[in-house]
Protein backbone atom coordinates (compact mmCIF):
# COMPACT_ATOMS: atom_id res chain seq x y z
CA UNK A 1 0.00 0.00 0.00
CA UNK A 2 1.48 3.32 -1.09
CA UNK A 3 0.98 6.71 0.55
CA UNK A 4 -1.77 7.82 -1.86
CA UNK A 5 -3.91 4.75 -1.09
CA UNK A 6 -3.39 5.25 2.65
CA UNK A 7 -4.46 8.91 2.46
CA UNK A 8 -7.54 7.96 0.39
CA UNK A 9 -8.62 5.38 2.97
CA UNK A 10 -7.94 7.84 5.81
CA UNK A 11 -10.09 10.51 4.12
CA UNK A 12 -12.96 8.04 3.70
CA UNK A 13 -12.74 7.00 7.37
CA UNK A 14 -12.77 10.66 8.47
CA UNK A 15 -15.67 11.36 6.11
CA UNK A 16 -17.73 8.46 7.53
CA UNK A 17 -16.91 9.47 11.13
CA UNK A 18 -18.05 13.05 10.50
CA UNK A 19 -21.33 11.80 8.98
CA UNK A 20 -21.94 9.58 12.01
CA UNK A 21 -21.21 12.51 14.38
CA UNK A 22 -23.73 14.70 12.53
CA UNK A 23 -26.34 11.92 12.59
CA UNK A 24 -25.68 11.35 16.30
CA UNK A 25 -26.34 15.00 17.17
CA UNK A 26 -29.42 15.12 14.95
CA UNK A 27 -30.94 11.98 16.51
CA UNK A 28 -29.97 13.17 20.00
CA UNK A 29 -31.81 16.45 19.52
CA UNK A 30 -34.77 14.71 17.86
CA UNK A 31 -35.08 12.46 20.92
CA UNK A 32 -34.88 15.36 23.38
CA UNK A 33 -37.06 17.86 21.46
CA UNK A 34 -40.78 17.04 21.28
CA UNK A 35 -41.41 19.15 18.17
CA UNK A 36 -38.52 17.52 16.30
CA UNK A 37 -39.68 14.04 17.29
CA UNK A 38 -43.16 14.77 15.89
CA UNK A 39 -41.58 16.20 12.72
CA UNK A 40 -39.38 13.09 12.37
CA UNK A 41 -42.43 10.81 12.68
CA UNK A 42 -44.29 12.87 10.05
CA UNK A 43 -41.40 12.65 7.57
CA UNK A 44 -41.12 8.91 8.17
CA UNK A 45 -44.86 8.47 7.54
CA UNK A 46 -44.65 10.44 4.26
CA UNK A 47 -41.72 8.31 3.03
CA UNK A 48 -43.54 5.05 3.90
CA UNK A 49 -46.74 6.18 2.12
CA UNK A 50 -44.68 7.20 -0.95
CA UNK A 51 -43.02 3.77 -1.08
CA UNK A 52 -46.40 2.04 -0.78
CA UNK A 53 -47.93 4.23 -3.51
CA UNK A 54 -45.04 3.46 -5.87
CA UNK A 55 -45.31 -0.26 -5.14
CA UNK A 56 -49.06 -0.40 -5.88
CA UNK A 57 -48.92 2.13 -8.72
CA UNK A 58 -51.10 4.76 -7.05
CA UNK A 59 -50.36 7.64 -9.43
CA UNK A 60 -52.31 10.51 -7.83
CA UNK A 61 -51.21 9.99 -4.24
CA UNK A 62 -47.68 9.21 -5.45
CA UNK A 63 -47.51 12.49 -7.39
CA UNK A 64 -48.85 14.43 -4.40
CA UNK A 65 -46.25 12.98 -2.03
CA UNK A 66 -43.53 13.50 -4.64
CA UNK A 67 -44.30 17.24 -4.50
CA UNK A 68 -44.26 17.07 -0.69
CA UNK A 69 -40.83 15.41 -0.71
CA UNK A 70 -39.49 17.91 -3.27
CA UNK A 71 -40.67 21.05 -1.47
CA UNK A 72 -40.74 19.60 2.07
CA UNK A 73 -37.17 20.56 3.10
CA UNK A 74 -37.79 24.23 2.21
CA UNK A 75 -41.11 24.21 4.10
CA UNK A 76 -39.44 22.60 7.14
CA UNK A 77 -36.71 25.27 7.21
CA UNK A 78 -39.32 28.06 7.07
CA UNK A 79 -41.83 26.56 9.54
CA UNK A 80 -39.32 25.21 12.05
CA UNK A 81 -36.81 28.06 11.83
CA UNK A 82 -36.94 28.84 15.61
CA UNK A 83 -36.39 25.17 16.56
CA UNK A 84 -33.50 24.77 14.08
CA UNK A 85 -31.89 27.94 15.44
CA UNK A 86 -32.26 26.64 19.01
CA UNK A 87 -30.58 23.34 18.10
CA UNK A 88 -27.65 25.15 16.47
CA UNK A 89 -27.34 27.44 19.50
CA UNK A 90 -27.34 24.43 21.83
CA UNK A 91 -24.52 22.83 19.83
CA UNK A 92 -22.51 26.01 20.32
CA UNK A 93 -23.37 26.26 24.00
CA UNK A 94 -22.59 22.66 24.90
CA UNK A 95 -19.34 22.58 26.81
CA UNK A 96 -17.26 19.77 25.38
CA UNK A 97 -14.96 19.70 28.39
CA UNK A 98 -17.81 19.14 30.86
CA UNK A 99 -19.89 21.40 33.04
CA UNK A 100 -18.55 24.87 33.80
CA UNK A 101 -17.52 23.74 37.28
CA UNK A 102 -17.20 20.15 38.44
CA UNK A 103 -18.13 20.21 42.11
CA UNK A 104 -16.02 18.45 44.70
CA UNK A 105 -17.68 15.93 47.01
CA UNK A 106 -17.90 18.52 49.81
CA UNK A 107 -19.37 21.21 47.52
CA UNK A 108 -21.87 18.76 46.06
CA UNK A 109 -23.03 17.60 49.49
CA UNK A 110 -23.36 21.19 50.70
CA UNK A 111 -25.38 22.11 47.61
CA UNK A 112 -27.76 19.19 48.09
CA UNK A 113 -28.01 19.83 51.83
CA UNK A 114 -28.99 23.50 51.36
CA UNK A 115 -31.47 22.53 48.64
CA UNK A 116 -32.97 19.85 50.88
CA UNK A 117 -33.54 22.26 53.80
CA UNK A 118 -35.06 24.93 51.53
CA UNK A 119 -37.32 22.50 49.66
CA UNK A 120 -38.51 20.89 52.90
CA UNK A 121 -39.55 24.32 54.20
CA UNK A 122 -41.19 25.27 50.89
CA UNK A 123 -43.23 22.06 50.64
CA UNK A 124 -44.39 22.20 54.27
CA UNK A 125 -45.60 25.77 53.79
CA UNK A 126 -46.89 25.09 50.26
CA UNK A 127 -44.79 27.79 48.65
CA UNK A 128 -44.36 27.22 44.92
CA UNK A 129 -40.81 27.06 43.56
CA UNK A 130 -38.84 26.20 40.43
CA UNK A 131 -35.10 25.58 40.81
CA UNK A 132 -32.95 24.66 37.80
CA UNK A 133 -29.41 23.26 38.13
CA UNK A 134 -27.24 23.82 35.06
CA UNK A 135 -25.03 20.98 33.86
CA UNK A 136 -23.17 20.67 30.52
CA UNK A 137 -25.59 22.72 28.40
CA UNK A 138 -25.33 26.44 29.09
CA UNK A 139 -28.46 28.29 30.23
CA UNK A 140 -26.98 31.75 29.56
CA UNK A 141 -29.90 32.54 27.23
CA UNK A 142 -32.28 32.45 30.20
CA UNK A 143 -29.83 34.03 32.65
CA UNK A 144 -29.48 37.11 30.44
CA UNK A 145 -33.23 37.79 30.63
CA UNK A 146 -33.52 37.36 34.41
CA UNK A 147 -32.40 39.10 37.59
CA UNK A 148 -28.72 38.25 38.14
CA UNK A 149 -27.60 37.45 41.69
CA UNK A 150 -24.45 35.28 41.66
CA UNK A 151 -24.71 34.55 45.38
CA UNK A 152 -23.54 31.71 47.59
CA UNK A 153 -26.23 29.07 47.80
CA UNK A 154 -28.15 28.99 51.08
CA UNK A 155 -31.54 27.67 52.09
CA UNK A 156 -32.46 31.07 53.59
CA UNK A 157 -31.87 32.85 50.27
CA UNK A 158 -33.85 30.26 48.30
CA UNK A 159 -36.80 30.54 50.71
CA UNK A 160 -36.64 34.35 50.56
CA UNK A 161 -36.66 34.34 46.73
CA UNK A 162 -39.80 32.20 46.53
CA UNK A 163 -41.65 33.89 49.41
CA UNK A 164 -45.05 35.00 48.01
CA UNK A 165 -44.43 38.74 48.59
CA UNK A 166 -41.12 38.65 46.71
CA UNK A 167 -41.47 40.04 43.14
CA UNK A 168 -39.17 37.26 41.85
CA UNK A 169 -41.17 34.34 43.27
CA UNK A 170 -43.07 33.61 40.03
CA UNK A 171 -39.92 32.89 38.00
CA UNK A 172 -37.27 30.21 38.32
CA UNK A 173 -33.86 30.15 39.97
CA UNK A 174 -30.79 28.96 38.05
CA UNK A 175 -27.88 27.40 39.93
CA UNK A 176 -24.44 27.17 38.31
CA UNK A 177 -21.99 25.05 40.26
CA UNK A 178 -22.57 26.03 43.91
CA UNK A 179 -23.81 29.57 43.14
CA UNK A 180 -27.30 30.99 42.66
CA UNK A 181 -26.75 32.83 39.39
CA UNK A 182 -30.16 34.41 38.87
CA UNK A 183 -33.82 34.52 39.88
CA UNK A 184 -37.03 35.29 38.02
CA UNK A 185 -36.00 33.23 35.00
CA UNK A 186 -38.72 32.33 32.49
CA UNK A 187 -38.52 28.94 30.77
CA UNK A 188 -40.38 27.42 27.80
CA UNK A 189 -43.27 25.11 28.68
CA UNK A 190 -43.52 21.61 27.23
CA UNK A 191 -45.86 20.90 24.32
CA UNK A 192 -45.80 17.14 24.88
CA UNK A 193 -49.42 15.95 25.05
CA UNK A 194 -48.60 12.87 27.15
CA UNK A 195 -48.42 14.98 30.31
CA UNK A 196 -51.61 15.63 32.25
CA UNK A 197 -53.41 18.90 31.61
CA UNK A 198 -53.70 19.26 35.37
CA UNK A 199 -49.99 20.03 35.62
CA UNK A 200 -49.36 23.68 36.44
CA UNK A 201 -47.14 26.19 34.68
CA UNK A 202 -44.14 25.47 36.92
CA UNK A 203 -44.25 21.74 36.17
CA UNK A 204 -44.62 22.35 32.43
CA UNK A 205 -41.76 24.86 32.48
CA UNK A 206 -39.57 22.36 34.36
CA UNK A 207 -40.27 19.66 31.77
CA UNK A 208 -39.80 22.16 28.93
CA UNK A 209 -36.34 23.33 30.03
CA UNK A 210 -35.28 19.72 30.72
CA UNK A 211 -36.29 18.85 27.14
CA UNK A 212 -34.10 21.63 25.74
CA UNK A 213 -31.05 21.02 27.95
CA UNK A 214 -29.49 18.47 30.30
CA UNK A 215 -30.35 20.48 33.41
CA UNK A 216 -32.10 19.28 36.58
CA UNK A 217 -35.38 21.11 37.27
CA UNK A 218 -36.87 20.90 40.77
CA UNK A 219 -40.51 21.88 41.31
CA UNK A 220 -42.46 22.47 44.50
CA UNK A 221 -46.21 22.59 43.96
CA UNK A 222 -47.96 25.62 45.44
CA UNK A 223 -51.28 23.76 45.68
CA UNK A 224 -50.21 20.38 47.09
CA UNK A 225 -46.67 20.94 48.38
CA UNK A 226 -45.47 17.93 46.39
CA UNK A 227 -41.89 17.86 45.14
CA UNK A 228 -40.91 16.77 41.62
CA UNK A 229 -37.74 16.53 39.54
CA UNK A 230 -37.63 16.90 35.74
CA UNK A 231 -34.69 15.29 33.90
CA UNK A 232 -34.38 14.81 30.11
CA UNK A 233 -38.06 15.60 29.53
CA UNK A 234 -39.26 13.12 32.17
CA UNK A 235 -41.01 14.16 35.38
CA UNK A 236 -40.33 12.26 38.61
CA UNK A 237 -43.46 13.24 40.52
CA UNK A 238 -44.23 13.36 44.25
CA UNK A 239 -40.77 12.66 45.65
CA UNK A 240 -39.77 12.78 49.29
CA UNK A 241 -36.98 15.21 50.18
CA UNK A 242 -34.59 12.29 50.79
CA UNK A 243 -35.44 10.72 47.41
CA UNK A 244 -34.87 14.08 45.72
CA UNK A 245 -31.48 14.58 47.41
CA UNK A 246 -30.29 11.10 46.38
CA UNK A 247 -31.38 11.66 42.76
CA UNK A 248 -29.61 15.03 42.58
CA UNK A 249 -26.42 13.60 44.09
CA UNK A 250 -26.48 10.78 41.55
CA UNK A 251 -27.11 13.11 38.60
CA UNK A 252 -24.36 15.55 39.63
CA UNK A 253 -21.75 12.85 40.19
CA UNK A 254 -19.00 12.99 37.50
CA UNK A 255 -18.69 9.81 35.42
CA UNK A 256 -15.03 9.34 36.34
CA UNK A 257 -15.95 9.45 40.02
CA UNK A 258 -18.62 6.83 39.44
CA UNK A 259 -16.02 4.47 37.99
CA UNK A 260 -13.75 5.05 40.99
CA UNK A 261 -16.56 4.28 43.42
CA UNK A 262 -17.47 1.12 41.53
CA UNK A 263 -13.86 -0.10 41.47
CA UNK A 264 -13.50 0.57 45.20
CA UNK A 265 -16.65 -1.42 45.90
CA UNK A 266 -15.37 -4.32 43.79
CA UNK A 267 -12.08 -4.32 45.74
CA UNK A 268 -14.00 -4.48 49.02
CA UNK A 269 -16.10 -7.40 47.74
CA UNK A 270 -12.96 -9.25 46.65
CA UNK A 271 -11.40 -8.75 50.09
CA UNK A 272 -14.53 -10.13 51.80
CA UNK A 273 -14.54 -13.19 49.54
Amino acid sequence: MNLDNFLTILKKIIDICLVWIVLYYILKNVRKNVKFSLLFKGILAIIIIKIISDFFGLTTIGLLFEYLISWGPLAIIIIFQPEIRNVLEQLGKTQLLGRHKVLSVTERERLVSELGVAIDYLRKNRIGALIVIERDTSLSEYIERSKKLYAEISNELLVAIFFPDNPLHDGGVIIQGDKITCAGAVFPTTVDMKFSKRLGTRHRAAIGISEESDCLAIVVSEETGRVSLAVSGKLNYNLSVDELKLMILDELMPKSETFVVESDEEDEIDEIN
